[in-house]
């Protein structure tokens, strides 16, 4: 006999998810992973929250599959896509295609507080 799971929704506090320096981010480049396959029942989305220190940043890479969307809350850093540098501050977003080589830096003297949505979760396997 088989039995199927209803999906069920993920309610949590922040303050109950660790801070992570997850691999190509340093000095300080903090994420917690809000929601993911490490615990809701989802293959197609990653969404954290991170926290770099100043002068800390994610190294320059690319994804052949995953889409990104950062989104500002506080502070200021430098965004490069390919050869291009943005300056964001909060409420600044964007959206990175598959394919766009990329980094963020905290420029500002505070820290630089974002939002991050990657789907797929993996970038090796289409979604699902």
């Amino acid at each position: 006999m088989t039995t199927s799971s209803k999906p069920h929704a993920l309610v949590e506090k922040m303050a109950n998810i660790p801070w992570q320096q997850f691999p190509g981010h340093f000095g300080g480049a903090l994420s917690k992973a809000l929601v993911g396959p490490g615990n809701a029942d989802t293959h197609r989305m990653d969404f954290r929250i991170s926290r770099y220190a100043p002068a800390a940043f994610v190294e320059e890479h690319v994804h052949k599959i995953q889409e990104q969307v950062y989104y500002v809350l506080e502070g200021e850093g430098v965004l490069t896509t390919d050869d291009e540098k943005h300056l964001m501050r909060p409420h600044d977003y964007v959206y990175v295609p598959p394919g766009v080589r990329h980094s963020f830096t905290n420029t500002g003297t505070n820290g630089l507080v974002f939002l991050v949505v990657t789907t797929p979760t993996d970038d090796e396997q289409e979604m699902r």
